[in-house]
């Protein structure tokens, strides 16, 4: 199998598992806590979604580069643009009257897809390169 589509399998399953944690702890704050705003369960959620999400591909979906720091501090960069976009975008489509789940699945699909692009061709850009040395 390809290696870039083996990553994505592999990114994309991780991804599924950290986002049964992003819907558990945001099913936990809007629906059981009685957080109102969307925002305010979306943005605890998405934390420990990234935590999850960012230990387990870059031990087993990228190599890593040795560079941990660095890793988490570009991956923290992504965050620093998406969180505030993707909070806007959800809170302004809850403010339609857009339903909460819908809001939480749209912006978790662009996350899935927009992260994956931004570590293998940001964060972990130069595996290709040492795998083709």
């Amino acid at each position: 199998m390809n290696k870039n589509v083996w990553q994505a399998i592999k990114f994309t399953l991780f991804s599924l598992s950290a986002g049964l944690i992003q819907i558990a702890s945001f099913a936990l704050f809007h629906d059981l806590l009685g957080w109102e705003s969307w925002w305010m369960s979306y943005l605890p959620s998405l934390a420990l979604s990234v935590i999850w999400n960012f230990t387990f591909n870059r031990k087993y979906t990228f190599k890593p580069t040795g560079h941990i720091v660095r890793d988490m501090l570009l991956v923290a960069l992504y965050y620093a643009v998406f969180t505030p976009a993707s909070t806007w975008l959800g809170d302004w489509m809850e403010g339609l009257g857009v339903h909460d789940w819908l809001v939480q699945l749209i912006v978790m699909c662009s996350n899935l897809v927009t992260e994956f692009l931004f570590q293998k061709f940001v964060v972990y850009r130069d595996e290709d390169k040492a795998s083709e040395e």
